[in-house]
């Protein structure tokens, strides 16, 4: 079966309103870009969101009003700048936020894909963020271990309907190649219907070749996209490198509504999808600039390498 289709036909499968996706990526690496692009641009609302750490996507779909909760364990856009779009809705109280540690929030997808009930941990225990979200007994519970009566915490398997995450390539049946850190798998697995981008498309036979490059298997992959810098302005290790540029015009954007409101309608809403998105950015001759160096992983920049 050949799991690979469009982008936008793949976002419109998912519901309208009140769809539960767990969101792939770290800060300004290997995130998902291409994809909250297109759930922005299809106006999908009342979304329950996930990352284990938060990035510019998810700071999109906040400040697009796509999201009635987000679960994370804090994020940034690196140097270059906050999430602000969700540190407002902190403040404000727009929406529903749950702060976790990271491995708190890690362990959670582990346990949904390992596919048992909770993991037990002392992660979170004496912690302000155990105090806020105590009264929630199906998200964690504190009790005695059966063995030794120690107290551990007991956290909930998290199975999202939705992961979504960006890879380097994907093969027709779904099988993910991700080269560097791998962080995001757990999440990957966890979720019931797993949702790939990939910068590039190699063959099943490859795959059979060189099996050790898969990180995820394709019994795991609902659908993916073949979707070239899906993750821009982020970087994705050994093929390019993060865009300052942009992220700081985006970090500038987003610390009030307004001008937020303003980058969204010009760069997401005023593109048909993620191609028009890097041509208004810059184009090939932007992405050109930010070609992986082989050896390093990264681009080459002046008086670094």
């Amino acid at each position: 079966m050949n799991k690979i289709r469009e982008l936008s036909d793949i976002v419109r499968e998912i519901p309208d309103s009140g769809a539960e996706i767990a969101l792939g990526g770290f800060i300004i690496t290997r995130c998902p870009i291409a994809f909250a692009a297109e759930l922005i641009r299809q106006k999908k609302k009342d979304m329950t969101l996930y990352s284990v750490m938060g990035t510019m996507e998810a700071d999109l779909l906040v400040g697009a009003g796509a999201a009635r909760s987000y679960s994370y364990s804090g994020g940034s856009l690196d140097r270059f700048g906050k999430l602000d779009r969700i540190n407002e809705a902190i403040i404000n109280k727009s929406i529903e936020i749950k702060e976790y540690s990271a491995m708190g929030l890690g362990l959670r997808f582990l346990a949904g894909a390992m596919g048992i009930p909770f993991i037990p941990s002392k992660v979170m225990m004496g912690t302000d963020m155990y105090e806020a979200m105590k009264d929630d007994k199906s998200t964690m519970q504190i009790g005695a271990s059966p063995f030794d009566g120690e107290p551990y915490m007991f956290l909930s398997k998290l199975q999202p309907e939705y992961s979504v995450i960006h890879a380097q390539a994907v093969d027709e049946k779904g099988n993910v190649i991700i080269e560097g850190p791998a962080w995001d798998l757990e999440l990957a697995m966890a979720g019931k219907k797993l949702i790939v981008t990939a910068e590039k498309y190699v063959s099943n036979e490859y795959v059979k070749r060189f099996p050790e490059k898969v990180k995820i298997p394709c019994i795991y992959t609902y659908a993916a996209a073949i979707v070239p810098a899906g993750a821009y302005p982020a970087s994705t290790y050994r093929v390019y490198d993060h865009d300052a540029e942009a992220l700081t015009m985006y970090a500038k954007a987003n610390q009030r509504q307004d001008t937020f409101d303003q980058f969204l309608n010009e760069y997401i809403l005023g593109t048909k999808n993620h191609n028009e998105f890097i041509e208004k950015m810059g184009g090939l001759k932007k992405l050109g600039t930010l070609a992986a160096e082989p050896v390093y992983g990264f681009a080459r920049k002046e008086g670094v390498l």
